[in-house]
């Protein structure tokens, strides 16, 4: 009922925006209608005006009958996205192998252990070196002691904090082990519900939201015995640094944004003020925050992790991955997080996550996007990129210059936008948008405003564009496991698109104290693969081991 009666909305969606919700439909007039077709493009005769206008009305009883049906926040569309083509098969089952033990760190106090990664960190708890409460106390401290000037925590969790942390110590002690992150402290994007404390989503007219229950991720990471430390900023809505309680800063430069959204994320696990971070992607709020704070940004195959109790922007693009100081890290964090959920039924098609820090090289067929690192005019930065392809090739990757397929991606963008505008229907009519502090043309108020425009054949037309777009990379992707490119590489909006998974890392710095990001996509389920190759650069360089200076213990 509801799909057929959206279907005759289309000419009449534009005309809506001169409606207040508030008020009863007065009549559409023909005029107010070819107005309204005009915004897209479309010009019928009058022959026609006259026969849809009864249908137009109608149509605007039914829309305001539907804005009065309560529907709450949480509540996704009767649709989802399957990043799998009809015939296309997930990949063989295979291990998930630990990663070689680590040499303990020496260390005179625990706060020394601010950027070490969860892979020494859980085997100092495991060794009994140091307690999850002792590195819960010091991350605590470095979060009240620095969040100020990055702007990166929304909420401190201190009392779950330490009891979680008392709680992993006793089960250690009694040899209760959970895994690899059992006591590690943690933070996650301010868009995860947690039952006793605020989940803002970084923006104006959800600043004192609270939601009753734990998301899937957290309650996952508490069965693994992670250790929540805090609610960690989030551009407004999910777009960009800013959110109602400043601009979130990389602590690689306090002049500039950590970028978004996953903005806290990126800021705080760079800084050392947690031991890993989650955060979520739709367009690029994985690797672009990872990319400017120089840490590791994975973002898993659309579907790999639930998005119960997250913050819906765009129902089939969300995706949910780990940010973390090492690819190891990233693996170990994934695990924890992915798998099947019946409340979110996008995460019921998928394959095993497998992971093997020594599968050989030899067998990866690696492709390089050539003509993206070839585009890249500044000297200095086409520089730390011709090392970090020398450095793979160093660690044994056997690479070859592949060109990306040409798509128009433009249009396909009409998803994310609609969809966008969907999520925050109520709050655009009602003008609480206009409560947040981003107001420019570019951002989240303007363009649900104006994504009202968008007619519902364009957006299905868009979705159809995209089914073209994922036939085109799986035939593109046939010969290769593994792409390298550059970040701001068309890959990534591709990608996003087609569900396919991606990881950055670190490779070097310009300007001084820029950090750079190289790529990594996967096949589809694929994760360990591209991280593979991924963690054998971090083996040949230092990138992801050095430490802002202004952080430093």
């Amino acid at each position: 009922m509801l799909r057929r009666d959206l279907a005759r909305l289309v000419p009449a969606l534009a005309l809506l925006l001169s409606e207040s919700s508030a008020q009863q439909p007065t009549g559409i007039t023909k005029d107010q209608l070819r107005q309204a077709l005009a915004l897209v493009s479309l010009e019928f005769k009058d022959d026609y005006l006259d026969l849809m206008l009864p249908n137009v009305n109608r149509a605007l009883a039914n829309i305001t009958d539907l804005r009065a049906l309560p529907i709450p926040l949480d509540t996704p569309p009767a649709f989802r996205f399957d990043p799998l083509l009809p015939g296309e098969k997930l990949p063989p089952a295979g291990p998930f192998l630990a990663t070689p033990p680590a040499i303990l760190p020496r260390f005179k106090k625990p706060a020394e252990l601010a950027f070490q990664p969860v892979t020494q960190l859980a085997a100092l708890l495991r060794a009994r070196r140091v307690t999850s409460r002792q590195l819960t106390q010091f991350y605590l401290d470095r979060l009240k002691e620095h969040s100020p000037a990055l702007t990166c925590t929304v909420t401190l969790t201190e009392a779950k904090a330490l009891d979680a942390a008392a709680q992993a110590d006793r089960e250690i002690r009694q040899g209760k082990l959970r895994g690899p992150l059992h006591g590690i402290p943690y933070g996650v994007k301010d868009l995860f519900a947690s039952k006793g404390y605020k989940t803002t989503w970084g923006a104006e007219p959800f600043a004192d939201q609270m939601i009753d229950y734990d998301a899937t991720v957290i309650e996952r990471c508490d069965k693994a015995g992670a250790v929540l430390l805090a609610k960690l900023s989030m551009g407004a809505l999910a777009m960009g640094g800013q959110w109602f309680g400043g601009l979130t800063k990389t602590p690689w430069n306090l002049e500039q944004t950590s970028s978004g959204s996953s903005a806290g994320s990126g800021a705080a696990t760079a800084a050392g003020l947690v031991g890993f971070a989650i955060g979520t992607e739709t367009l690029g709020s994985i690797i672009t925050p990872s990319t400017r704070c120089g840490i590791t940004g994975l973002r898993p195959t659309f579907g790999r992790v639930s998005r119960h109790g997250a913050m819906a922007l765009s129902w089939t693009m969300d995706k949910i991955g780990p940010m973390t100081r090492s690819v190891a890290d990233a693996m170990l964090v994934l695990r924890a997080i992915e798998g099947p959920d019946p409340l979110d039924p996008t995460t019921q098609t998928r394959a095993p996550l497998a992971w093997s820090p020594s599968y050989p090289l030899s067998r990866l067929k690696i492709g390089v996007l050539q003509a993206d690192f070839d585009k890249i005019e500044n000297a200095e930065r086409k520089q730390v990129y011709t090392d970090a392809l020398a450095s793979l090739s160093k660690a044994g990757a056997k690479l070859t210059p592949i060109a990306l397929p040409d798509f128009p991606l433009a249009g396909l963008l009409l998803m994310l936008n609609a969809e966008g505008a969907a999520a925050f229907d109520d709050i655009t009519r009602d003008d609480r948008v206009a409560l947040l502090s981003g107001q420019k043309a570019s951002d989240w108020p303007n363009s649900f405003r104006s994504s009202r425009t968008i007619p519902a054949v364009e957006y299905i037309r868009s979705a159809r564009a995209r089914t073209l777009l994922m036939q085109t990379w799986a035939k593109f992707q046939t010969g290769w496991d593994v792409l390298v490119s550059p970040t701001g590489s068309p890959s990534l909006t591709m990608t996003n698109l087609t569900g396919h998974p991606q990881i950055v890392v670190p490779c070097g710095f310009v300007n001084g104290n820029e950090p750079t990001g190289l790529l990594f996509t996967g096949r589809l389920y694929e994760e360990g693969k591209m991280a593979r190759i991924a963690h054998a650069f971090q083996s040949t360089t230092k990138w992801h081991t050095l430490m802002p200076p202004l952080f430093k213990v």
